[in-house]
């Protein structure tokens, strides 16, 4: 990845929030420090959100390993 990881945390954060019209709550994307590994945490009410957040992560990092690891309650 060439973009500092500071700015890939706000990328897919702000893409996250926009595709989920904020139904993410508590959203936090943490990237591994050798910034291959996304990891994205948080709850929210349903699987479809769930699955939207990890789409616009992929988009956002298409060749990043991606965790999702929101709760859905």
């Amino acid at each position: 990845m060439s973009a500092a990881p500071r700015s890939v945390i706000e990328i897919v954060t702000q893409r996250v929030v926009a595709r989920t019209n904020r139904r993410v709550k508590n959203l936090v994307v943490e990237v591994a420090i050798s910034g291959e590994l996304v990891t994205l945490r948080g709850h929210t009410s349903s699987y479809h959100v769930k699955q939207l957040a990890q789409q616009a992560a992929r988009e956002a990092l298409p060749n990043a390993l991606l965790e999702n690891a929101i709760v859905v309650e």
